[in-house]
């Protein structure tokens, strides 16, 4: 559940917004929790959104840093659509709490899905531990990033830092990539350095989603639990068959 604050629309505040995306457990909050001290001792004043599913104790973590922290649980709904539909509501937070730098760390699930708008900053997070083949799988996520983070680089070979180093330049020419092992600190001022002097955008009001959204709008999306091709409505995907058919020996 969303916090209740008295809202209110600050005119002389340039804020910021940082987008954190990944899958689960790549080391998001690792490196926010390196990060944020950087960040505040270069003169900005960060705030922290945690986007979570289910539950989230990542809040306590960051008000003990002392940086207000809200929560947003999605539940039912999809964490990347939960975001973008709460972006006005965040904004007004970030207003209201004095700040001019939100940095959001999302749950992103699906890997289809990304909430990165035109006007923030966006990253994506990727644990160089997984696999070699995991930045072909992140999709919008990692395509439309303006930075990406590798993490847990102390686990593996620079052998292996530089095939996944190669694969993301493949999908995301453009993005800069920042090796760090978050909990040892190494790379993070780099991150730092380089997000504070990238260009604002001052204005959100008008700002809009790098890609689209996914459909999510069937019969088990509004809670139907029947299996069978009579219970599907809505936008339904099926396999073609025919095109996947194996030739029999």
């Amino acid at each position: 559940m969303w916090l209740l604050f008295e809202f209110y629309l600050s005119t002389d505040i340039d804020n910021i917004i940082f987008l954190f995306s990944g899958a689960s457990a790549v080391g998001k909050t690792a490196v926010l929790k390196s990060l944020l001290p950087l960040l505040d001792q270069s003169g900005e004043s960060p705030c922290v959104c945690k986007i979570d599913c289910l539950q989230s104790k990542d809040a306590v973590t960051f008000q003990k840093m002392k940086y207000p922290c809200v929560t947003g649980l999605s539940g039912d709904i999809c964490p990347d659509h939960f975001l973008v539909s709460n972006l006005p509501e965040l904004w007004q937070w970030t207003d209201a709490m004095q700040r001019n730098l939100l940095v959001i760390e999302t749950a992103g699930l699906c890997h289809r899905c990304s909430p990165a708008t035109k006007h923030m900053l966006a990253g994506c997070v990727v644990d160089c531990t997984v696999s070699c083949k995991a930045p072909g799988q992140l999709g919008p996520m990692l395509t439309q990033a303006d930075f990406v983070v590798l993490t847990k680089v102390d686990m593996i070979s620079q052998a292996e830092m530089e095939i996944i180093c190669w694969q993301i330049g493949q999908i995301n020419p453009q993005a800069k990539i920042f090796p760090v092992d978050a909990l040892a600190g190494y790379g993070i001022d780099l991150l730092a350095q380089w997000l504070l002097t990238q260009p604002r955008h001052m204005d959100f009001t008008e700002d809009t989603l790098r890609h689209t959204m996914p459909s999510g709008v069937c019969s088990y999306c509004v809670g139907e639990t029947r299996v069978g091709t009579a219970y599907q409505q809505g936008v339904v995907g099926k396999i073609d068959f025919k095109e996947n058919a194996i030739c029999k020996q």
